[in-house]
């Protein structure tokens, strides 16, 4: 499989691409279907479900509406707890086959990449044994998929990574500048062991922290030098996902609106952050600490900093 925009590769072989157009939030969850098309249509080759999403099946539809090959694309879903609330009731180790194969049925083929949607998932004490139903499945050819995980914390990978026959591809989770302090444990486990940071919400500090904090400036700087040197259009938002690209992370961020979702795909077209650029955002990201999804992320201790 080669792919015309730029990737990442994974540990198990795979490449993936850097950025990703995920349907999980807002108009790209109630308009998957064209909104899929949009995306693709722009240029995205990476389209991020969910089981808690509820549109498997229109995401499928989306795909096989487009003018795009399959073999061009890179699919990733997730097995979930109902409407992928991780309160809600977890999937019993007896079900994991089932669940993957309903995955399989809505969309209509195996996705490139399945993840666990959250550590809490299976029941409490039985991810190994939840896992090892996914790792079996692909011994056995019925699933074809890389497998990873999504919002695991350190405790999560502990006594789990040495004990697994696949390790995790990826681990997605909210991740951006301000969360850097607090991530850094993680990190270091991840990259330890060849797992590759997944980063939802990448655009956070920019569309929900009250006002932007200490790298919006930064980032609005870096966008009016490359748009000069470009002669693209560029905002912070795409500073910010490149800064993504160069931290070696995969991105993956929602928009139901066209206008917005061709803006996304630009970003893979434009040239690669200076180094000393991404030297100053991490600077300026580690003097905050802001998070917006903290339903994954009991237990995790918070670095005393403040938020705005």
């Amino acid at each position: 499989m080669s792919f015309s925009v730029p990737t990442f590769d994974l540990h198990d072989g795979t490449k993936i691409p850097t950025l990703g157009w995920g349907n999980g939030t807002g108009d790209a969850k109630k308009t998957a279907v064209e909104s899929g098309k949009i995306a693709l249509g722009a240029g995205i080759r990476h389209i991020d479900t969910a089981q808690g999403y509820d549109n498997e099946e229109e995401t499928g539809q989306s795909i096989s509406n487009s003018a795009v090959p399959r073999a061009e694309l890179f699919v990733t879903s997730k097995l979930s707890q109902k409407e992928g609330n991780p309160d809600n009731a977890p999937i019993p180790v007896a079900d994991a086959q089932k669940a993957v194969q309903s995955t399989i049925h809505r969309l209509g083929f195996h996705p490139n990449l399945l993840l666990i949607h959250n550590p809490f998932l299976a029941p409490k004490g039985e991810m190994l044994a939840f896992w090892r139903v996914l790792e079996e499945m692909k011994d056995k050819g019925e699933l074809e998929s890389s497998i990873g995980v999504s919002n695991f914390r350190p405790q999560d990978f502990e006594g789990f990574l040495d004990q697994v026959k696949y390790k995790p591809v990826v681990n997605q989770l909210e991740y951006h500048p301000y969360l850097l302090e607090q991530l850094e444990p993680l990190l270091k486990i991840q990259e330890k062991h060849g797992i590759r940071t997944e980063a939802y919400g990448p655009l956070t500090p920019l569309l929900r922290h009250p006002t932007g904090g200490p790298i919006k400036p930064i980032l609005e700087r870096i966008a009016k030098r490359i748009s000069s040197e470009t002669g693209k259009d560029v905002d912070a938002a795409g500073a910010l996902l490149l800064w993504t690209r160069a931290k070696g992370v995969v991105a993956v961020t929602a928009s139901g609106n066209e206008g917005r979702i061709k803006k996304l795909a630009e970003v893979q077209t434009l040239p690669e952050l200076k180094p000393e650029e991404v030297e100053e955002i991490d600077t300026a990201g580690r003097k905050l600490h802001f998070r917006s999804y903290d339903e994954h992320m009991r237990d995790f201790a918070v670095p005393n900093l403040p938020s705005q």
